[in-house]
Parts: C-alpha cells; structure tokens; sequence
C-alpha cells in the first residue's frame, strides 16, 4: 500500500490562510504557526497552492521563478522549515506545479520575445498571422482568443489562459528537461509530491485544435515519472478537466509509471447547463450526482485510483453550493462529508471546509478580485446579459467564494490578520471560525476528525467494494462498502424534507458508526432521514 491510498489531504491556498506579518496577505510563516491545529485535525498532507515567485495575474498560477519564493509568502528558508516542521508531526508537503504555462515574466518568456532567433524562442508556441489574424479560432479559458499578438517580432504566441501566461511547448526536449530538473531540485527537499495544474494540456496539438489529452501526453508524462518520479515514495495528482474513467486509468494504473491519480470534474459540472459553461446555471439532480460519483467509484475499482473532492480554490463552498447554508448549514456540512469520507479514494479537505465556510455574497463587480469572473461579467454584459444574472452568477460560481480569509476566530479580521486583508473576511465569522468550532463534540470540525480516524481504523473505508443503492430516489443518496465479511451502510437525505429510507432488500442494523444527528442506534424497518441526514450503520451479517 501506498501512504496516499489512506491518507487525507488539506488544500492550503496561502495567501487566505494565516497572515503572520500585517500585511493581509497570508504566508509562509502564518502556515507553520497553524501546523498544531493541522495536526490536530489528523490530515497526513498539505497540498500547497502556489508560492513561486509570480505577478500574480492569476493568483500565483503564472509562475516567473519556480525555484524562488514569491516575497509576500516569505523565503527559502521559511519554506525549508516549513517541509521541517509538517515532517516532525507527520505531515508532508505536497506542491503545486503549473507546467502548462508560465509568466510572460518568467525569464524563459522574456528571452523568448527579444527576438525568432534566440535559443528559449522555441520554449514557447509562436505562429504566423493568418489573414491579419490570429492563426485559428482557439479560445482562452478566461474568454477571448487564446493568441496574442507580438508586435516586436510579428507573431502570435499561445495563451490557454490569461495572456500573461503564455503556454510552454512541451515538444521541445530542452522544456521537458528543464521542467524536469526544477521538479528535482523540489524533491530533492523531501516534499510530498506534486499537484499537477491542468496537466492534461501539455500535450496541445494548437494546429489542430486539440488542447486537452494530445497523442504524446502520456509520453511525455512517462518521461516525466522515469526522470523525476521513480524511486521516489511521493504523490502525483492530476487536474484533467476532460478526464473519463477510461482516460483516468491511463494517468493512474499503477503499471503504467505515470500518476499516483487524477482530479476529475465531471461531478462539479452537473449544476450547469448542458453544452454551456460554468457561468449557465440549473439546479443539481442528485439522480446524476449519484450516477456519475458511483461509475467512478465502480470503474476505478481494480486499476487507478479515485481522488475525493467537493472543494477547492476555484470552487464554490460546498455547503452553499449542493447543501443549505442558511437553516442546516451544520447538518449539509456534515452530510457531503460522511457521504464522501466514506468513498474508495484520497479525500481532500480544502481550508474551511472543516468549520462550514460559506459562499461570499456580493452586490458589485467593484468587490471582485477573480480574474476569471471579472472578464466573464463584461464579456457577458457586452452580449446583452443583465448585471444582476451576472452577479447572481459569480455569487453562486465565482472563485474569490472559496479564496476569502480562513476564519480563525470572532476577532477582528477573524484572527487572520491585524491589518487590512486582500480580500474581505466574510461577515459570518463570528459564528462560523476555527476557535468555536474545536472543543463542541458536535462541531462540524469534530465530524471532520472522526471521518479522518476512522479512515485510518477501517481498512473497509479503504479498500471495500461499493455499491449504489436507491439509484433513482431523488432526494436519497445511499451506498454499501464491503470488506472481508464486513458490511456499512451510508445513508443520506439531500433535501429539506424528511424522507423514508426504504431499502430494497431486508437489512438488519448494527451498530452506528457516524451520524451527523448524534444517533445511536436506527431501525433500518421503520427509518425516516430527517432534512440533512447522514448516518452510517454497521449491517450485521
């Protein structure tokens, strides 16, 4: 067994973590004084959004230095002892690693646009106008053309996202080694591993219009494995936004050297519109939450392995996105914990997810700092859309709801910081922080720990086959694991209304392992799921 197959892991997106020097801008330092708490919670790793030296058009995801610490988190040495400190107490350092792309003012880039000549030209993708244009009709992640036209030497270079982050060509050797050697130079320190940003990219053909899953991708990422990977007891995780079961098996059969597992979206995806984007809202059937939660479960069973998310820093809160933040903010928070705690995989846990932060709501465009929402808002307000769909949207989608401050305590800026913070604490952190979260038996944090114990008492939770049950119920959500004769049942009711939980076939209970309503025992005969319940019970045999 691998240590990542019953680990947990806890995404840190620093700069909204803990602020150690006044600044508002969370850091490393802040990180190392919030490792006991980490600790405390039980996760095995920190997956560490980006650090790197960076402009920060994208919020440190346009990298200009990989081997330098961005000043406003800190130093070298700080993130040093950082690794020090998370390795005393058993946690490990996971990095983020944005290979894609980097800065237009990364020292590659800068080179590269002196001149078609010069030796780091070809660590990018150039091309000729067409028609006076650009060469195709590729557009950016971010909205517009993904080209960019270079008046000093007369060509276009690609950009899949902003345009301050042009896209590396991975075809050229000299790129993939000196990718290859900066990963070495971060292993070298004894992290964790890499999460891989939008990895699935690298393998671009532009020309024909293939951005995701190229034909070398996986080559390229079998080169990467046997020349930085191997031998190695670290973790490799995988943004693939495209990635299918089939595909997901190709990036993680342990056989093939690649990755250790990728993050898939399909199950993010399901409350927007078919064929629109994020942005074109509808509301989540859970009939195709549980469909589509269950085929990955089922079809990584024996090859690959599943990662477990409902968060991360370009996602909204949870609990304000498929649950109920307002009457059973505690009972959602818990639910989609249990129900994903207890799946086959790696679960993430992403800053504040423990404690139930919500949404961040907002009434202009002025309070928003996410690029992404931002070019999205007046590109839509160009096409016809009203400012109040538009705010509405970034309400329920935009990415500044996961990046607001962690919310430590009822202090002033919520214990993250003593100056003025980059953005705004939420309003609810006198209620919802750290500090009236820990000690309650039924805190949403204690939930949280017990889930993370139990993983590492229960071989079940780990390894056990699963099994969807009550497929069609709309407001049901319910699932077996089975291990060497050992049966547990996870029930759950996504709706604000009790419901009947009629199973198909007669199970007598056991005992109860974890129920977000304090329940000690249930008559599977006769149960009726309260709005927001989770429990899971022990089938005796």
């Amino acid at each position: 067994m691998k240590w990542w197959q019953n680990a947990v892991i806890y995404q840190i997106y620093p700069r909204s973590f803990q602020d150690s020097n006044g600044d508002g801008i969370g850091d490393i330092p802040g990180i190392i004084s919030r490792l006991d708490y980490l600790n405390n919670l039980g996760i095995d790793a920190i997956w560490l959004s980006p650090v790197y030296e960076s402009p920060n058009d994208d919020n440190g995801y346009d990298i200009s230095d990989y081997q330098a610490i961005h000043p406003d988190f800190g130093t070298m040495e700080d993130m040093d002892r950082l690794i020090e400190e998370a390795k005393s107490r058993g946690i490990r350092i996971v990095m983020d690693l944005v290979v894609n792309h980097t800065s237009d003012e990364h020292q590659w880039f800068i080179e590269a646009r002196k001149n078609k000549d010069n030796a780091y030209r070809d660590y990018y993708i150039w091309r000729d106008p067409e028609s006076g244009g650009p060469p195709n009709d590729l557009t950016s992640t971010f909205g517009g053309s993904a080209w960019e036209y270079d008046e000093a030497t007369e060509q276009y270079y690609l950009h899949l996202f902003s345009k301050k982050q042009p896209d590396l060509n991975w075809e050229n050797k000299e790129v993939r080694q000196s990718v290859y050697d900066m990963m070495n130079f971060w292993l070298d320190k004894a992290i964790g591993g890499f999460r891989m940003d939008v990895i699935d990219l690298i393998g671009k053909k532009p020309d024909e219009g293939i951005t995701g899953n190229g034909p070398k991708l996986h080559d390229y990422l079998k080169e990467m494995h046997q020349e930085t990977l191997l031998n190695r007891d670290v973790m490799t995780v995988g943004e693939t936004w495209g990635a299918t079961p089939e595909t997901a098996k190709l990036y993680s059969d342990p056989e093939r050297d690649e990755l250790s597992m990728v993050f898939q979206f399909e199950h993010m995806q399901l409350d927007e519109q078919p064929g629109g984007m994020k942005w074109d809202l509808k509301p989540l059937d859970l009939t195709e939450l549980k469909r589509v939660l269950s085929k990955w479960q089922v079809e990584l069973k024996d090859s690959g392995w599943n990662s477990l998310f409902w968060n991360n820093h370009d996602l909204p809160r949870i609990v304000s996105r498929f649950g109920n933040d307002t009457d059973y903010r505690v009972e959602s928070a818990k639910l989609f914990a249990i129900l994903l705690h207890l799946m086959k995989g790696t679960p993430y846990i992403y800053q504040g997810e423990e404690i139930g932060m919500t949404n961040r709501t907002i009434e202009s465009i002025d309070e928003v700092d996410d690029i992404e929402s931002i070019n999205m808002y007046n590109e839509r307000l160009e096409e016809g859309y009203s400012k109040d769909e538009l705010i509405h949207a970034i309400n329920v989608k935009g990415r500044d709801n996961a990046r607001t401050p962690m919310h430590w305590d009822d202090s002033e800026q919520a214990g993250f910081t003593t100056g003025t913070p980059w953005l705004p604490v939420q309003p609810n952190y006198k209620n919802i922080n750290v500090k009236e979260s820990l000690d309650p038996e039924d805190s949403i944090f204690s939930m949280y720990k017990k889930l993370i114990q139990l993983r590492k008492d229960h071989p079940l939770i780990v390894w056990g086959d699963y099994e969807l049950l009550l497929p069609d119920h709309p407001s049901i959500f319910a699932y077996t694991r089975r291990y060497q004769g050992s049966t547990w049942l996870v029930a759950a009711n996504v709706s604000g209304q009790e419901e009947r939980l009629e199973l198909d076939e007669d199970r007598r209970a056991g005992k109860v392992i974890v129920s977000n309503y304090g329940k000690e025992e249930i008559d599977l005969e006769k149960a009726v799921l309260q709005p927001f319940e989770a429990i899971v019970v022990e089938i005796a045999q």
